[in-house]
């Protein structure tokens, strides 16, 4: 007997896809019908590679064929399994916990410890403010907190204030930066030896017991590496960016290099809005048109480009950028020094960045940043 294809998916048609719901053809399972006389071949495509499931249709298949069709079939079912494509994440996706009040928050990383990071944070927090920015700074850097010292707020302590019935933490305010690190709450001399569940629960209390009020932007000073504190960070914040601190020295590449790959990760797909270039050559203040590249020339430009993510600006290795840290007054304060005048390059290239990152968002995430007479704004779109 020679079996007719369109018996064969009449018969089909009268059973289902376990959890489909949908007969067999409509379902789009069927693939194929192959007939030799009295022998077929049914080609199964399934979206799930249970065993059972594969089993049951395997049976079905022949059932039907046996009772609709021709009982003395010999009947060959092959199943292959095409499981659907999980949905690819958006990088642009906004993560963690959103803060009311908080537009955008940037974190600040590196790969490698003593680049000048926690310096680079600040000097941008400050030139955000200067720019008419309301800024708040998050000194993560469990271990090594620098933000009291570098705002010269040291001595001070956080004080405790009601908010919608609740009690949080008021930041401490300088240079019209709002600033918050776990140094408040620690002595100068006490090492902070805490594990990294430890670690991430004083961060969270930092980022959701504080009344930070409303902010353009809040800048986040992560720890050099990659590691707790930094998953830590993405999971619980929405992060609109990353920017990675690097000098240009191999080794420092190295480790820049890793630091934008934790950020480009799937699992974690934060983008990187760019790389800043620090300690990029050494100015001595009797000859302030001279640069020696002590630690090599341009590399973390080289990288951004071979990364293909943004350059975002060059910082020189001066006695005078040293001294500000030191004293507690950010060299972005100062005027009209080719010091400041590269932070605050930095600060609109990175301003820049936030806005064309933020022009993938649905409007109603997005915002707008207008300039007008040199002073910036931030507004919801």
């Amino acid at each position: 007997m020679k079996l007719n294809k369109d018996d064969i998916k009449k018969a089909l048609e009268t059973i289902t896809v376990a959890g489909e719901g949908q007969n067999m053809v409509e379902s789009g399972a069927l693939q194929n019908i192959v007939t030799f006389g009295d022998e077929v071949i049914v080609d199964l495509k399934l979206s799930t590679p249970a065993l059972h499931i594969k089993k049951r249709a395997e049976v079905d298949v022949m059932k039907a064929i046996h009772e609709h069709v021709y009982k003395k079939a010999k009947v060959e079912v092959k199943i292959s399994v095409e499981a659907p494509a999980k949905e690819k994440k958006n990088v642009n996706e906004i993560k963690g916990k959103p803060i009311p009040g908080i537009q955008n928050i940037i974190a600040v990383a590196s790969g490698k410890g003593g680049v000048g990071k926690s310096t680079v944070t600040a000097n941008l927090a400050v030139s955000l403010s200067k720019m008419g920015f309301n800024v708040g700074l998050l000194d993560a850097d469990i271990y090594g907190p620098s933000g009291p010292i570098m705002f010269d707020v040291a001595n001070e302590k956080p004080l405790s204030v009601t908010k919608d019935g609740k009690s949080k933490m008021k930041p401490i305010e300088s240079y019209g930066v709002k600033l918050l690190s776990i140094g408040f709450f620690t002595k100068p001399d006490q090492a902070v030896i805490w594990r990294g569940p430890m670690a991430a629960k004083a961060l969270n209390q930092m980022i959701f017991d504080a009344d930070w009020g409303e902010l353009d932007f809040l800048l986040v000073d992560l720890p050099p590496g990659t590691g707790d504190i930094h998953l830590s960070i993405m999971q619980s914040m929405p992060i609109t960016g990353a920017i990675i601190v690097s000098t240009p020295q191999n080794v420092a590449l190295a480790d820049a290099k890793k630091a934008v790959a934790m950020f480009q990760q799937e699992s974690i797909n934060v983008p990187v809005l760019g790389i800043c270039e620090n300690m990029a050559y050494f100015t001595p203040a009797e000859l302030p048109d001279n640069k020696y590249y002590i630690f090599g020339e341009k590399g973390a430009k080289y990288l951004a480009e071979d990364l293909g993510v943004p350059f975002l600006g060059e910082i020189p290795l001066v006695q005078s950028l040293r001294e500000s840290g030191d004293s507690g007054r950010p060299a972005a304060l100062q005027e009209a020094t080719p010091l400041s005048a590269s932070f605050a390059e930095l600060t609109r290239n990175t301003v820049q960045q936030v806005v064309n990152r933020n022009e993938n968002l649905p409007p109603t995430e997005a915002i707008k940043i207008t300039t007008m007479a040199g002073c910036s704004a931030v507004k919801n779109k």
